[in-house]
């Protein structure tokens, strides 16, 4: 390690009074700075209770984005006048504690080094970093009472290991992906919740395993003999029973629930397909709708794509007896050991991503397909890691309609999924049309995550009888917790996960507004890392860096982002001494 970086590292440096920033004044990309220039601002003074932090690197993420086209129409951001309180976009960031408030000193100190979950809670409020709170594109960041002691605790991941600026902040991103095989399942009735039974199902002695009380049932033509065992259950222990008549379920879920939505939904035989759909509309976040019925007498179902992608909506079933086994069918949430996986719209940075992950893991897939509609990004994924998946045995497919025609595309998708199908799919191309045409090739105890996010309201026909007999799971996922970022940023410490493998180019402070242009035309693969204290450096594409700087791109690993990389660009960029 160098002077320099030594330096830089124990945050020694003089606090300047002014910093660069990049505020947002508006909707449009036009708004971010001044004419497309960072903006000069003091740099803030820490009260008794806040921290100063120098911002150290920066992910732009397709968040940001949009986060600039809606400006203060942002749902994040409240209807917020930014002309008059601009918001400083950047969520994916790893900082440097360099001033510590003086009633903070037993908790903190400066030199210390954390990344942030950005999406903080405050007295119920979404407080999140880099839309309501000022975030990352900005030298020093001030952080406050929302982000120290807020309604999860302190949203700050301390940084315990040697990891590099870069890779410390995309374990941000990163951890959105490894949430999304980390999908807990509940395994029964919500306890306590809200659960609607609607008969008269198929003519069979259904029962209920488990322990889990709602606290309310509703119930309409449900047997007399499950009705009778069900009071028999939970009764006694105070669950408040209520026949109702469901005419009109979503008339039901506002006049029974005040619009609130049902935890359950248990539905014993088969129902038309409007009513599935209707049924599937009345459930709470988080809900389950749990279809009892023989898989041949289910067809075709509209379903929500953006409830399960954002409100961890599960439709889930069995043949019966017993209504639980559908709860309890296949829990599995990571890549099937030795199994196959389609990456549907893989050519984005959080696709190579995904792809990366199940290379690397161990005891993965062997067979990975990567799918996209143009060629342009997905070629790079096949350059980067078609080697890698080699050495390790992997079957790595990497699959265009713009290179091989519609024809053909579909006709190598199916030789691919041979007669068994798919054991995972990831959905990350946001289009209905994606999950119609992945729904269709699931294997039997298939899992099909809808890791893109598509709005509430886009809906996709699913043939929910061929997923019941397969035993087949759809799940959504969306962002991350304070625990699967803390998890994401120890596995990249020892080793486990590469981030800086997601780094597609490099910029300094003044890099911001053209990484957010190529990043809205989806230029890159992978990432755009800023270093906020480099001045002068704009916008360089990892494979152009021996062009530019010799020195820095002899420290890339098979065209890969290093710590040493990184540690020689700050020896040779970082104007801080």
């Amino acid at each position: 390690m160098s002077q320099v970086t030594r330096h830089y590292g124990t945050a020694g440096e003089a606090i300047p009074e002014a910093m660069w920033t990049w505020p947002l004044h508006g909707a449009g990309l036009d708004s971010l700075g001044r004419n497309h220039r960072p903006v000069r601002l003091p740099v803030p003074v820490p009260g008794p209770y806040q921290l100063l932090a120098r911002i150290d690197a920066v992910g732009l993420c397709f968040s940001d984005i949009k986060l600039i086209r809606a400006g203060g129409n942002h749902p994040r951001l409240y209807g917020r006048d930014l002309a008059a309180d601009p918001t400083i976009p950047g969520h994916e960031v790893s900082l440097t504690i360099i001033e510590v408030g003086e009633h903070l000193h037993p908790h903190f100190r400066v030199g210390q080094r954390f990344v942030v979950q950005a999406d903080i809670y405050y007295h119920g409020v979404n407080l999140a970093y880099g839309y309501m709170l000022r975030g990352g594109l900005a030298q020093y960041s001030l952080l406050g009472e929302e982000i120290l002691n807020g309604d999860a605790g302190c949203y700050l991941i301390p940084i315990q290991g040697d990891i590099g600026y870069a890779a410390a902040a995309l374990t941000e991103p990163w951890a959105c992906v490894e949430a999304s095989y980390r999908i807990s399942y509940r395994r029964g009735l919500k306890e306590g919740g809200t659960a609607l039974f609607l008969g008269p199902g198929e003519g069979i002695e259904y029962r209920l395993s488990g322990d889990a009380r709602p606290a309310t049932v509703f119930f309409s033509e449900v047997p007399p003999a499950l009705e009778a065992s069900l009071r028999q259950k939970w009764e006694g222990a105070g669950t408040v029973f209520r026949p109702v008549e469901v005419q009109d379920i979503v008339l039901f879920g506002r006049r029974e629930m005040q619009g609130n939505g049902l935890d359950d939904i248990v539905l014993l035989g088969s129902r038309a397909a409007s009513h599935i759909q209707a049924l599937a509309a009345s459930l709470a976040s988080g809900g389950i709708l749990n279809l009892v019925a023989e898989p041949e007498k289910v067809g075709r179902v509209a379903l929500d794509a953006g409830r399960i992608h954002y409100d961890d909506i599960k439709i889930v079933g069995c043949r019966g007896p017993d209504i639980a086994s559908g709860y309890r069918a296949n829990t599995r949430s990571e890549l099937k050991p030795g199994g196959s996986v389609w990456f549907l719209g893989a050519g984005g940075p959080m696709g190579q991503m995904h792809v990366q992950r199940a290379l690397e893991m161990r005891g993965g897939p062997c067979k990975v397909l990567a799918s996209n509609l143009r060629s342009g990004r997905i070629e790079s994924l096949a350059r980067r890691f078609g080697g890698y998946a080699q050495r390790r045995g992997i079957e790595l497919v990497c699959l265009t309609r713009e290179e091989v025609g519609q024809e053909a595309y579909f006709a190598e998708i199916e030789r691919l999924a041979g007669e068994e199908g798919f054991d995972d799919i990831v959905v990350l191309a946001p289009s209905a049309r994606a999950v119609e045409e992945a729904s269709s090739c699931l294997a039997h105890g298939a899992v099909m995550n809808m890791f893109a996010g598509v709005p509430r309201g886009t809906f996709a026909q699913v043939n929910l009888g061929e997923l019941l007999a397969h035993r087949a799971r759809i799940v959504g996922s969306s962002g991350s917790s304070i625990e699967d970022l803390e998890y994401t940023l120890r596995k990249a410490e020892e080793g486990k996960l590469r981030p800086n493998g997601s780094v597609a180019a490099v910029a300094g402070i003044e890099g911001v507004w053209d990484g957010m242009q190529a990043l809205a035309e989806g230029r890159f693969p992978g990432k755009v890392v800023i270093y906020p204290h480099i001045e002068g450096l704009g916008l360089t594409p990892l494979d152009k860096l021996d062009r530019l700087l010799p020195q820095v791109a002899r420290k890339l690993r098979d065209g890969v982002w290093t710590r040493e990389a990184e540690e020689e660009l700050l020896q040779g960029q970082w104007t801080g001494v």
